[in-house]
């Protein structure tokens, strides 16, 4: 791309630098100031200025967010669908930066993503091997393309962390031997038509790819990698042979080798942006006609410009060293963090979940981050050498309390509490379990804002070892829960880990994840029982042998327990109960789970799940 200088009343000042396709044509339509007379109807702004809180909006977002806020009736800029023009040019600049032979933007998520890519490779009654612990959109997809889900299941530690498949569950012998005992697939020699993986897990786990395509290359027709968490890893050789596509990276035989990515999670992208990466065969390419009747499908007509933008900014910001020096920033970040907090740890107790030994400084080995077997830290077991890694920048933090074989300690400090803490003093974490919160290092992480999560334990420890009234600590909680109003924050945390300690959450919590489940029905076939109207709400008490209807979903971590078509099993009823006593219990502390109704039957709260007839 030509080096271009910009002097401009859109720039505002002399700017040089070398612009991505995309966003050079964005910011020329920009300066032209062509007239609207197309969607969306506030006409590059104009509309908010016609009142006073249309004024406020148009002030707080800026000028040149709304007037490049325009529709797909301008075709300086290329069309997203037909992938033509400017847009085309910058897919295909950010297929060279991510080493990929096709990418495409998607403005509405890696939900999204995983759903085109489902459509254009899975059709009814096809054969699916899945990952147990995947996104619900790829669940979403199963029921929607009427496939057959065969799972592979991944190991838990007591601290409720994800870990790995093991290796033996990828073997093409394990996955037949799942084909032949499954009660809905007719056909046992049908070819599975895709494998998709979680690529990396929330917590940081990721898998080695060539050791997966070597086992299964040609017996699944695609591979498909969930990356929305691992977009950075391409760029440095600390994650080498821990992601789908990358340089210098062979190429399979025959399967198609599909990654898709958010963009918005670890890079720079606004929420929202996403990208599906593709790497050919050796003897198969990708359909692009059938693809794009796939990605019409899913796509809006109406993409949002600035999320189009960012996708190909960010894919110009990772281009060459710049990638490289950006990811590693991260890393240098993330360890400086772990080196700070096992400097602390024992004036405050809280640990960072990783492995025993840290370089000095720098970012040191990969090698301390691969997996070894019957590693204490990990909790998962008998792994396979050399086939998992732990992100570094995927930072777990644990709270005093519960030992990773799941036994208690007499004093806890549940992470809920921390997190509430934590929200009432500006610092939102990601996701927490029971005794854990996860905090992302991405390429926008700072010295100063890790600083300040230490800073703010440290606080928190010293309210909790002076028992500091929750209505002083956390005025905003206990104004929406006036019932804590009296307790020290010790006292509440003291409550809430005897309650975990006396049901034996850790290892419930671990239970339902890895307790057998009994398919009755194809996902797609009791899905659609809702719409035909032929499901009936039970209660949780009466739920033993019920075949859901729908996606049953704890938020924290977000892990589907059951998906339609499945019974229950008197683990996970056994959770539920629980779920249900402990909310009514520690109100502002419930477990969120998608899939559980909510009723009030002559005043009282009751549980229910939507279940076939």
């Amino acid at each position: 791309m030509k080096l271009e200088v910009y002097k401009s009343p859109v720039l505002k000042h002399k700017e040089e630098v070398d612009l991505p396709p995309f966003l050079k044509a964005l910011i020329r339509y920009v300066e032209n100031g062509a007239a609207s007379w197309h969607c969306p109807g506030h006409s590059g702004g104009a509309a908010f200025l016609k009142s006073s809180v249309g004024k406020v909006f148009h002030k707080f977002f800026g000028e040149n967010l709304l007037k490049a806020d325009v529709c797909n009736a301008v075709e300086e800029l290329g069309q997203l669908l037909e992938h033509t023009g400017a847009i085309a040019e910058s897919e295909k600049n950010a297929a060279r930066v991510f080493n990929c032979d096709h990418l495409f933007f998607v403005t509405n998520g890696t939900s999204t993503s995983n759903k085109i890519v489902w459509h254009s490779t899975v059709g009814p009654d096809d054969i699916v091997v899945v990952d147990r612990n995947c996104h619900k959109s790829v669940l979403h997809a199963i029921m929607m393309t009427g496939a057959v889900p065969v799972y592979l299941t991944p190991t838990r530690n007591h601290y409720g962390i994800i870990g790995p498949i093991p290796e033996s569950e990828f073997s093409y012998e394990s996955i037949q031997k799942k084909i032949a005992n499954h009660p809905f697939i007719k056909d046992k020699t049908k070819k599975p038509r895709i494998l998709t993986l979680t690529q990396s897990t929330y917590d940081g786990i990721s898998y080695n790819v060539e050791a997966i395509k070597a086992e299964l290359d040609g017996k699944i027709h695609a591979l498909h990698f969930d990356e929305a968490w691992l977009p950075h890893a391409a760029f440095h050789d600390f994650y080498k042979d821990m992601h789908a596509i990358g340089a210098g990276r062979p190429r399979a035989c025959d399967s198609l080798i599909f990654a898709t990515q958010s963009t918005h999670k670890m890079l720079a992208g606004l929420s929202q942006a996403s990208q599906i990466l593709v790497q050919d065969s050796e003897n198969k390419k990708l359909n692009r006609f059938v693809f794009n009747e796939s990605y019409l499908m899913h796509t809006t007509t109406s993409p949002q410009y600035s999320i189009i933008a960012s996708c190909d900014v960010t894919a110009a910001m990772m281009d060459g060293p710049n990638g490289k020096t950006l990811v590693e920033g991260s890393i240098q970040e993330a360890m400086d963090f772990r080196r700070a907090m096992r400097e602390s740890q024992n004036d405050f107790g809280f640990q960072v979940w990783g492995p025993d030994e840290l370089p000095s400084e720098g970012i040191g080995s990969r090698d301390n981050w691969i997996l070894k077997p019957n590693e204490k830290w990990h909790g998962f077991g008998q792994v396979s050498q050399g086939f998992n890694i732990l992100d570094p920048i995927k930072v777990t933090v644990l709270t005093p309390g519960l030992d990773v074989d799941g036994s208690f300690a007499e004093e806890g400090i549940p992470a809920s509490l921390v997190a509430k803490y934590f929200a009432e003093n500006g610092i939102i974490v990601e996701k927490y379990g029971l005794y854990s919160f996860f905090l992302m290092f991405t390429i926008g992480t700072t010295k100063g804002k890790w600083k300040t999560v230490i800073a703010k334990l440290k606080k928190f420890k010293a309210d909790y070892d002076n028992n500091e009234k929750l209505s002083k600590v956390m005025p905003k909680f206990v104004q929406a829960h006036p019932v804590y109003g009296k307790l020290g924050l010790k006292d509440l945390c003291q409550q809430i880990h005897s309650e975990y300690k006396a049901g034996d959450m850790a290892r419930m919590t671990t239970e339902i994840y890895v307790s057998e489940i009994t398919p009755a029905m194809k996902p797609a076939d009791a899905f659609a029982k809702i719409a035909r109207e032929e499901i009936e709400r039970v209660e949780i008490d009466n739920l033993e042998g019920r075949v859901t209807a729908v996606l049953l979903t704890p938020y924290p971590p977000g892990i589907p327990l059951l998906v339609p078509g499945e019974k229950f099993n008197s683990v996970i009823i056994a959770y539920l109960k629980y779920a249900r006593d402990f909310n009514h219990m520690y109100p502002g502390f419930e477990t969120d789970i998608h899939g559980l109704a909510v009723e009030y039957v002559n005043g009282t709260k009751k549980y229910f799940v939507d279940c076939v007839k």
